[in-house]
């Protein structure tokens, strides 16, 4: 199975809730899924596509597990299409006549 775009992560609104909540600091799995009517595995099978697309990690501390928004993930991803709508596109070369 291949890593989930960040894209493609960002589609679904429950993930995109996720993030929003993340915003605010870390927060333990247990946290994230008491803010939801959707059943812990339903959450986790999210924070799972979020992680594996890079835009959070997840660390053990103790018994529970502790996700972070990685922000600086979102920047890139907010600059690029940024440039794609402002024309610059990152790629495109000025023509030079001849």
């Amino acid at each position: 199975m291949t890593a989930p775009s960040p894209f493609a992560a960002l589609a679904d609104e429950t993930r995109r809730e996720i993030l929003a909540l993340l915003r605010d600091g870390s927060r333990p799995a247990g946290e994230i899924a008491d803010a939801f009517e959707l059943s812990k595995p339903t959450i986790s099978h999210h924070l799972k596509v979020l992680e594996s697309a890079g835009l959070v990690r997840s660390e053990r501390r103790g018994t529970s597990i502790v996700y972070t928004l990685q922000s600086n993930v979102l920047e890139d991803l907010a600059r690029g299409l940024y440039d794609l709508a402002a024309g610059l596109g990152g790629r495109r070369k000025k023509r030079v006549s001849p």
